[in-house]
């Protein structure tokens, strides 16, 4: 019996593209793809002129400049931030969960798209928030100590870029190594399990965090840290996770709504799902740790990489 006589409820996500040479191309054009995205990347453009002007806007004075005074504006400073820094290096690979979060959203969605899409999104926040959070508590209590909030250099290169590199090969291998197994190329340990991935992305995306540079992350990483108090780092870095996903998760639950959940049924195709999901994750995995793991010490003298006359 083919795939397409199967009924419904043996059609499961992750099931892969049934010609290995497909599954090749996916593979060899998601890998261009990502290294092109590091090469192409302009940090001046996604922190400075995009993440600083729409932080400065919508707090209403410069947000670099302007010391955070009390509780509220911590907290508020930390979602708009993280909104703010929806675009940067540190936080692009989130789209990755879209071909996730599609899968988990079942089939028949027409009738009922927003409510598809809740329980997704539910899982993935849960993921996020239990590591950022976890980490803002961890971070407050040790300060200084962490390599993040350093200022030493180690052959000339900071310590927090050097703790950046590490966190975010490890997340952009985790991509990867997702992303090979979702088209079938190595086992896949969420076969079945399309919540559990959801929740696994939703931890990876809130362990941008841990290697986070971004300066207004580092401005709010002082201030939570010099509070002493570990709940404030929680609830900071949970609200800085939640700014990050809300412009993406908002695009994302317009498509579905406008096309009355045309979209999620057109991802619930095994195949098809299995083709997006794949690329997406090994496309933003590839980039991740290419711009972080070649690009970023390349600019410190530790290798080399191809710099475009805008960087």
């Amino acid at each position: 019996m083919s795939l397409r006589q199967l009924p419904e409820t043996d059609r499961r996500p992750g099931i892969p593209p049934p010609h290995a040479g497909h599954r090749t191309r996916v593979v060899l054009l998601s890998v261009v793809a990502g290294v092109l995205l590091a090469v192409l990347w302009s940090f001046e453009l996604v922190d400075k002129v995009i993440g600083d002007n729409v932080a400065n806007t919508v707090l209403g004075h410069d947000a670099k400049e302007t010391a955070i005074t009390g509780t509220a504006a911590g907290l508020l400073f930390a979602f708009v931030s993280g909104f703010a820094g929806t675009f940067t290096a540190c936080n692009i690979a989130m789209a990755a969960s879209v071909g996730p979060l599609s899968q988990a959203s079942g089939t028949h969605a027409t009738a009922a798209p927003l409510r598809a899409l809740l329980r997704p999104v539910g899982w993935l926040a849960l993921g996020m928030i239990t590591v950022s959070a976890g980490y803002g508590a961890i971070g407050v209590l040790l300060g200084d100590r962490l390599p993040q909030l350093s200022t030493d250099v180690v052959d000339g290169m900071p310590v927090r870029l050097i703790q950046s590199s590490v966190v975010f090969g490890v997340i952009g291998l985790a991509l990867i190594y997702l992303g090979l197994a979702t088209i079938g190329l190595l086992p896949d340990i969420f076969a079945h399990r399309p919540f559990a991935r959801v929740v696994t992305m939703g931890a990876l995306v809130g362990g941008f965090l841990i290697g986070r540079p971004y300066p207004l992350f580092n401005k709010l990483f002082h201030w939570a840290a010099d509070t002493g108090n570990p709940l404030y780092g929680a609830l900071a870095f949970a609200l800085q996770s939640l700014g990050n996903i809300l412009l993406v998760m908002l695009i994302f639950t317009a498509v579905v709504i406008i096309s009355r959940g045309r979209f999620l049924n057109w991802m619930a195709d095994p195949r098809r799902a299995a083709v997006v999901t794949g690329a997406l994750l090994i496309a933003l995995g590839v980039f991740t740790v290419v711009y972080w793991d070649v690009r970023l010490p390349a600019r410190f003298g530790f290798g080399w990489f191809p710099t475009m006359p805008y960087n």
